[in-house]
């Protein structure tokens, strides 16, 4: 099975900063648009950032002037440098695949990371 393998989250203060890596592992080829996500307990999983394979670069309106994502396409790896945190950021944050070949067939549905904690507070 494909797994999505995501590293870097921890605890700062705010205004600290954190750099998230994201990286698959199994058989997986020919990403399309990777992304991260981010949910906290009793709430809907949202939009952080995304960024297609062509370099093309979306984000949230609450994130657009203090992250930025980024990739490595030889080696299917995102990367979400995250400046100025605030403490609303504290989240689970979810690395995600959308477009992809499997290796036999194209798929177009999602792929998800397990998470990996950001803890934002004084």
């Amino acid at each position: 099975q494909v797994r999505l393998v995501e590293s870097g989250g921890g605890a700062v203060q705010p205004g600290g900063s954190l750099r998230l890596s994201c990286a698959p592992s199994g058989r997986i080829f020919s990403i399309n648009i990777m992304g991260w996500y981010r949910q906290t307990p009793g709430k809907e999983r949202e939009l952080v950032a995304t960024i297609t394979s062509g370099g093309s670069t979306n984000y949230a309106d609450s994130v657009k002037d203090r992250f930025t994502i980024s990739r490595i396409n030889a080696e299917n790896t995102v990367y979400l440098q995250m400046n100025d945190l605030k403490p609303d950021d504290t989240a689970v944050y979810y690395c995600n695949v959308e477009g992809y070949y499997t290796g036999t067939h194209y798929r177009t549905d999602a792929i998800w990371g397990q998470g990996t904690q950001v803890t934002v507070s004084s």
